[in-house]
């Protein structure tokens, strides 16, 4: 093990990353490992990810080398790590039986800060366990606090990007573009955390022998359409199949032709209604931003495909605020504004609920919120084990019927028990009757 982490502890790291811990007494969820410049030397950041707080220690080559073998060893049993030209992972439930594979990374080694040159190897001179703090060629700047590399680099041309406005020709993001080049790339990442979620449950997007089917509701002036169509076709070389759907034709004509434009074969734009879509199915769904109950249409219908990835950030959730009595919360309630943001974390937890109850492992994230708007709560799915039909967990109701199932040696169906109790119990004590019980 030694050995591969004397590999990765390089300046040409982007980040390495455990988690998947050996027991529920660690503190922390997740550690990731960054390389840093520090007076000039290449060192590296630690960072501790807590239950609600996150912190950050800077280490020397031979103390980050040190925490990466004492958390393989005794924390955690799985390491992801991104380098500008490869992914590797790195799993060892048994520590002494480790299994490691490698996957490159096309079209990600273009334009990213120390990407420059020859990559280097455990001996190179950017080496950081070779012997003594390695100095950096002043080209391989790895800047503290101040460069992020991005999935999709500032600085270097890419289609969809000039096309749509973004950057310029010669790969320079435009000013006033710059927190929506921030959004596209943060939407990237959560994708590819998505995806190795996938693979951690041990499914592959693109072992089946077909085209991984994407559909974005909702998807507007299809920013974030796009780049996804250029991560997973053009990056990671995925077979897919992208269909993006909105109610404003106007949109879907613009999107379809700068679709043509850049050859994007296999992303096509529709006109129709969430609640009205008709499809065979998609193994990731996206909406961002549906209006109110559009949200929870969208939603259904992934949940009824058995979709495997879903990401949504809802928006507008009006449904529940005239539905919404507690006699405890009179004195909040009785204030609109607060009502209004309390429906909103109600809403969404009722919809992380429906979705825990079908199966999926839900987690409610930041996302960088979209131009115009401050909603940036996002639902990520996932369904590593497949779908609970929706027979198996209605009218559950009551800890009578949960109890009788917490023995039940299928950890998931007892799990998704437990949500529609959850469920239906905050229905009853705030007298809701909402659209999300569809899914």
């Amino acid at each position: 093990m030694k050995d591969i982490f004397q590999e990765l502890l390089t300046a040409d790291l982007e980040k390495l990353v455990f988690s998947a811990a050996r027991n529920k007494s660690i503190p922390y969820k997740r550690i990731t490992v960054r390389p840093i410049n520090l007076k000039g030397s290449l060192a590296f950041q630690a960072e501790f990810a807590y239950e609600k707080k996150v912190t950050h220690e800077n280490l020397s080559a031979e103390e980050a080398l040190e925490l990466c073998m004492q958390s393989i060893s005794c924390d955690f049993k799985q390491v992801n790590a991104f380098t500008h030209t490869e992914e590797v992972q790195v799993l060892a439930a048994k520590v002494e039986r480790p299994r490691i594979t490698r996957r490159a990374r096309s079209g990600n080694n273009k334009g990213i800060v120390g990407a420059k040159g020859s990559n280097c190897s455990a001996a190179g001179p950017n080496c950081a366990v070779s012997g003594g703090p390695a100095k950096l060629n002043p080209q391989n700047v790895l800047a503290h606090n101040r460069v992020k590399n991005y999935i999709i680099p500032d600085g270097v041309p890419c289609d969809f990007l000039i096309e749509l406005g973004v950057m310029g020709a010669d790969g320079k993001i435009f000013p006033r573009s710059y927190s929506k080049f921030r959004q596209i790339n943060r939407y990237l990442e959560i994708v590819a955390d998505s995806l190795r979620d996938l693979e951690k449950g041990g499914h592959s997007a693109t072992a089946e022998g077909r085209k991984f089917r994407v559909i974005d509701f909702g998807c507007g002036k299809a920013y974030l359409t796009f780049a996804l169509y250029h991560y997973l076709h053009d990056m990671r070389g995925m077979d897919v199949e992208i269909v993006g759907l909105d109610l404003k034709e106007d949109v879907i004509e613009f999107c379809s032709d700068v679709a043509k434009r850049l050859g994007y074969e296999d992303l096509t734009f529709l006109h129709g209604d969430i609640a009205d879509y008709e499809s065979e199915g998609a193994d990731m769904v996206v909406t961002l931003h549906a209006c109110d109950t559009a949200t929870d249409y969208a939603l259904a219908n992934a949940v009824r495909w058995h979709s495997r990835i879903i990401l949504s950030v809802p928006c507008c959730q009006h449904e529940l605020f005239k539905q919404l009595q507690n006699s405890l919360l009179k004195p909040m309630l009785k204030h609109g504004i607060l009502k209004e943001r309390f429906t909103e974390i109600m809403t969404d937890t009722l919809r992380g609920l429906r979705l825990e109850a079908r199966g999926y492992e839900v987690d409610m994230i930041e996302f960088t919120s979209l131009e115009h708007t401050a909603r940036n709560i996002m639902i990520k799915a996932i369904a590593h084990n497949g779908v609970v039909e929706k027979d198996n967990v209605a009218d559950v109701g009551n800890e009578s019927a949960l109890a009788d199932n917490t023995g039940c040696s299928n950890h998931r169906e007892s799990r998704a028990l437990k949500a529609a109790a959850e469920y239906d119990a905050l229905c009853a004590e705030f007298g809701l009757n909402p659209t999300t019980s569809i899914i």
